[in-house]
């Protein structure tokens, strides 16, 4: 239905849809006579051709009443032959009366009812959750809002992000898109005290607390075959209307949903997208991606949103796995299977299924980062060397002992080529990595830390 512009048949089965929705939850609210009965207050009469438009309707189960929204009635009332009969009258139905239902959230599937998500029905509730003023809600939750500017001047769009440009290790430029102080505020908000309580897949390892990129690679660990494929941009392939699905299913109204996507999705200034281009690391696709609503890379809510958006598709891959015999595990973009010797003979066909059911679930795989280890290779899970038990490649300890080592000659400052704000806090969690697989290596290499000479105003560790 057109949501712009309805049609005259929208406008009377959106109406109809309001009164049938209101008393709904109500026992006896879906009762023939209590959904005739409303009806025909809306119309202002009991019209014949209401008797079998009710009956279609009340086919519907108690369950599926309480999980039908507005949108989705007013849908299926539109569609109905038997509301065809409304308008071969002499005079077409009009609507009297608007019945309204009180806000309130959906039912959420049962695994999720036990958790504790914050109710939120209306748009009032929500600005009062996020300790914002519903104005500056709204604000927020705007693509573009113009600032008043002086008279004679044109006014500047407010932008709710700043942009990043990294160089990536291997080439070309990352985006981060990072948002301004206030709107983090109430992302940072919506992580901790509602995207944190609900359950991700068992197979995703990136972004959950208890789990790391050591576990990722510990489920692979000691197996003949590893096979991995890496989804094209992760976050910017996950489009509003998939975050938008996710909030519907955690039992959110459809205009709180709407407002909830706006505050945890973005689209990328023109601009920047032309730079990107101009770079020769984005394609027509990938421009395409970050022109539409995407979660942004740099938002606190980002990567929750993705595991969760992302749900049905482990669901289906851990199934796959099954079928060939095989572990799966994905940290964010990292899509990781490992098995028997079988798996290698059998990767043409894994491949073929593993992207057919990516492009099902709305991702892409990346053509050229598809990697099949069997164990007399080196064998690397997210950089972690898995062919016996994770651990550390032996080169990156060598290079960070070596770099410490040059540190302790020469100082810090010497070596801190990228210059990093906090070179200090960056070697130490490159030393707290190694820690994850070798104690003693990391013991190793912190001697050497305690060594270096830092400014007297660097606090200790």
């Amino acid at each position: 239905m057109n949501r712009a512009e309805p049609s005259y048949r929208e406008w009377i089965a959106r109406s109809l849809a309001r009164a049938l929705l209101a008393d709904a939850t109500r026992p006896g609210g879906t009762a023939p006579g209590a959904l005739r009965a409303r009806a025909a207050a809306t119309l202002g009469s009991d019209a014949p051709w209401l008797a079998p438009l009710i009956e279609a309707l009340g086919r519907r189960s108690s369950a599926t009443w309480r999980r039908t929204d507005l949108p989705a009635l007013a849908q299926a009332i539109h569609d109905l032959p038997e509301f065809d009969a409304a308008f071969e009258q002499d005079e077409p139905p009009r609507v009297r009366r608007i019945i309204l239902r009180p806000a309130q959230m959906f039912p959420r599937p049962l695994a999720l009812d036990h958790f504790a998500l914050p109710a939120l029905p209306t748009h009032a509730e929500l600005a009062r959750w996020l300790d914002l003023d519903p104005q500056r809600l709204e604000w927020l939750a705007s693509p573009a809002q113009a600032f008043r500017a002086p008279q004679g001047t044109s006014p500047a769009p407010a932008r709710h992000y700043r942009y990043q440009l990294q160089p990536k290790r291997l080439g070309g430029l990352r985006l981060l898109e990072i948002p301004r102080p206030e709107l983090k505020r109430a992302q940072r908000r919506i992580l901790d005290a509602l995207l944190a309580r609900v359950p991700v897949h068992e197979a995703a390892h990136g972004f959950v607390p208890g789990r790391s990129v050591a576990s990722h690679a510990a489920a692979h660990a000691g197996k003949a075959v590893v096979i991995g494929f890496d989804l094209r941009d992760f976050f910017a392939g996950v489009r509003a209307s998939r975050v938008h699905a996710t909030w519907r299913t955690l039992g959110y109204p459809d205009g709180v949903a709407r407002t909830l996507t706006a505050l945890c999705t973005h689209r990328t200034d023109a601009a920047v997208i032309e730079r990107l281009r101009d770079d020769g690391g984005l394609d027509v696709m990938g421009g395409k991606r970050l022109a539409e609503p995407h979660l942004p890379q740099g938002s606190p809510c980002s990567p929750a949103l993705a595991n969760l958006c992302a749900f049905r598709l482990d669901l289906r891959l851990e199934g796959l796995a099954w079928v060939f015999g095989a572990t799966y595990t994905r940290y964010a973009d990292d899509l990781v299977f490992s098995g028997d010797e079988s798996l290698r003979l059998r990767f043409d066909a894994l491949r073929a299924w593993v992207g057919g059911i990516a492009a099902d679930e709305g991702f892409e795989l990346h053509p050229r980062k598809l990697r099949c280890m069997p164990r007399h290779r080196q064998q690397r899970v997210t950089g972690v060397v898995v062919n016996d038990r994770p651990n550390a490649p032996r080169a990156d300890f060598d290079r960070l002992r070596a770099l410490l080592h040059q540190c302790t000659l020469h100082g810090p400052a010497s070596q801190n080529a990228a210059g990093l704000a906090d070179f200090r806090g960056h070697l130490l969690g490159r030393i707290a990595w190694f820690g994850q697989f070798s104690p003693t290596r990391q013991a190793r290499l912190r001697r050497l830390f305690d060594r270096i000479e830092w400014s007297a105003g660097a606090a200790p560790a």
